[in-house]
């Protein structure tokens, strides 16, 4: 029986040989086919994007968001529909004809403020009509934001530092003079004069300190941090590294103890900066004796908010609006014994705004003074 069967299995198998001998060259040519533009998937723009080390992003032809790469997002992050949105880049979006590349810069104030170079390049619907969206316009975005910081701090620097710079200079210079001349053979005098040009000097020294940091802060400001910061590290450190201010002070400090540990996205060394310049202005103004209390918690909205306030005479509340700007000092404080740089509260504004948080003053005469930063857990 099995032989009856034996020329048919032979003839099938014979078939299948000739087959796979006359298909197999076939193969070999399409698998040796360079694949198509829709065949191949690396043609898609969004994976293009992705591929590029700059911030791109891809819109429709009405200027809608498409697609933006990580790089993107890591820069931008929620202020990315600002630069789109610019009218500055919208009028490009308007104009731009296909094949046209157009540059521009755009100028952003809120929440802080950005320096970006955009350019624009229309395609035709050849390029993105395999992947059914027809024509876009290409973004890629330069942020310009740091450079144009350090010009613009530069020439603040000048301007501020010349300004504030001038009184103690002359102060010195005068009793140089003095100290030249008529009290040249005078010791109690000397010693007089020396100490007050000791405190002049201290003076510039805090003052161009404070610039140099303040001139850091900006430099960074557009730059959310990345890190990841523990509430309870930063009262710690704020009880350590404020001892070197109440030292001498005729102050009382309390730490109020943190109910429950939790992280949050930021700088720690920027944060802990901000409560020292808090608590430094607070026992500054507050006058001898006064109480200063510190304390942290977690907020529902998502965030930490920390405050400083103190019992001491604060500060009329037409006077709130106006403190965090450089070197604005209310008047009635300027004859407090330790002279202010009216440069503490400006940083504690740039470093809130770079962490995207809240900065809240009240204050009011004969009502102390409370300084409360609410910054988020996460960007």
């Amino acid at each position: 029986m099995f032989f009856a069967w034996l020329p048919w299995l032979l003839a099938l198998v014979g078939w299948g040989v000739a087959w796979r001998a006359y298909w197999r060259p076939i193969e070999a040519q399409v698998l040796l086919k360079p694949p198509s533009v829709e065949e191949n998937p690396f043609s898609s723009p969004f994976i293009l994007a992705e591929l590029l080390p700059a911030p791109v992003v891809l819109l429709d032809p009405s200027g809608k968001i498409r697609h933006a790469n990580r790089e993107a997002h890591a820069q931008f992050g929620d202020s990315l529909g600002a630069v789109i949105r610019h009218p500055a880049a919208q009028s490009v979006l308007v104009a731009i004809k296909p094949e046209q590349s157009v540059t521009t810069t755009l100028e952003l104030d809120v929440p802080v403020r950005r320096v970006v170079q955009a350019s624009f390049r229309c395609w035709s619907s050849e390029f993105g009509g395999t992947h059914q969206w027809g024509e876009g316009v290409l973004c890629v975005l330069d942020d310009r934001s740091e450079a144009e910081a350090v010009d613009r701090m530069r020439a603040d620097f000048i301007a501020y530092a010349s300004h504030e710079l001038r009184t103690p200079l002359a102060s010195l210079s005068g009793f140089i003079e003095t100290l030249q001349g008529p009290a040249a053979d005078d010791p109690a005098a000397q010693q007089q004069f020396l100490a007050i040009m000791a405190a002049q000097a201290a003076r510039m020294q805090r003052l161009i300190e404070r610039l140099l940091y303040l001139s850091r802060v900006q430099r960074l400001e557009h730059l959310r941090p990345q890190e990841m910061v523990s509430v309870l590290d930063v009262m710690d450190r704020v009880l350590e590294e404020s001892a070197v201010i109440m030292r001498n002070a005729e102050a009382e400090l309390d730490l109020l103890p943190v109910e429950e540990d939790c992280f949050f996205q930021g700088d720690e060394d920027q944060v802990v900066q901000v409560l020292l310049n808090l608590i430094e202005n607070a026992v500054k103004y507050g006058g001898d004796g006064v109480r200063i209390r510190v304390g942290a918690h977690l907020e529902i909205k998502g965030g930490v908010e920390f405050c400083v306030s103190d019992n001491g005479p604060g500060v009329d509340e037409m006077h709130v609006p106006r403190l965090t700007e450089r070197f604005y000092r209310v008047e009635r404080q300027k004859r407090a014994p330790q002279s202010g740089t009216g440069l503490g509260l400006a940083i504690v504004k740039h470093i809130v705004d770079r962490h995207g948080g809240r900065l809240r003053l009240k204050s009011g005469e004969g009502q102390g003074m409370t300084c409360c930063i609410w910054l988020p857990l996460a960007a």
